[in-house]
C-alpha cells in the first residue's frame, strides 16, 4: 500500500517519525513535506495531499498540523477525499469501517507519538464495511441538494 503524508511546520517532527515507522513496517511512503520546521501554510499541504489521493497515486493519506483541524478542512475540500480527524484508535477504525475514510488527520500538538501510531495502525488495518454504509458514503462525493 502506498501512503501519502503531509503536514505543516507544527507537525513536521511527528510526520517524519510516522513516515519512518511506516517505511520500517513495509509501506511505501511519499512525504510531500515540509521537510523543515520553517513556517508554512497548512492549506497548501492539505491541497497537495488531496490532489495526490484524487489522482490515485496513493491509496491512503495522513495529514497533520498543530490541531489537525485546518489541514483536515483543506483536504476535505476535494470531493475525492474523506479525511477523518481523530485522536484515538477507535475513531480511526470507525472512520474506515463506516465512512471509508481515505485520509487520516491528526493534531501533533494534541496527539503524542504512541497514540498517533495506534491511530495509524487502526486506520490502515480496518476495511470499509460497505453494506448500509455504502450509499451514505456515495453521498459524500456528490453535490449537496
Amino acid at each position: 500500500m502506498r501512503i501519502i503524508i503531509a503536514s505543516d511546520h507544527a507537525a513536521v517532527e511527528l510526520k517524519a517519525l510516522l513516515a519512518d515507522w511506516l517505511r520500517e513496517s513495509g509501506y511505501k511512503v511519499d512525504d510531500l513535506g515540509p521537510m523543515t520546521a520553517d513556517r508554512v501554510d497548512y492549506p497548501d499541504y492539505g491541497y497537495k495531499l488531496a490532489a495526490a489521493i484524487a489522482s490515485g497515486s496513493a491509496e491512503r493519506g495522513i495529514a497533520l498540523c498543530g490541531s489537525g483541524i485546518g489541514i483536515s478542512i483543506a483536504v476535505n475540500r476535494n470531493p475525492a477525499c474523506r479525511a477523518a480527524l481523530v485522536s484515538e484508535p477507535l475513531s480511526a477504525a470507525l472512520s474506515r469501517e463506516h465512512n471509508d475514510a481515505n485520509v487520516l488527520a491528526m493534531g501533533a500538538r494534541l496527539t503524542g507519538p504512541d497514540m498517533a501510531k495506534a491511530c495509524v495502525e487502526a486506520f490502515l488495518s480496518t476495511d470499509f464495511g460497505g453494506g448500509r454504509h455504502a450509499d451514505r458514503v456515495a453521498k459524500l462525493s456528490s453535490p449537496a441538494s
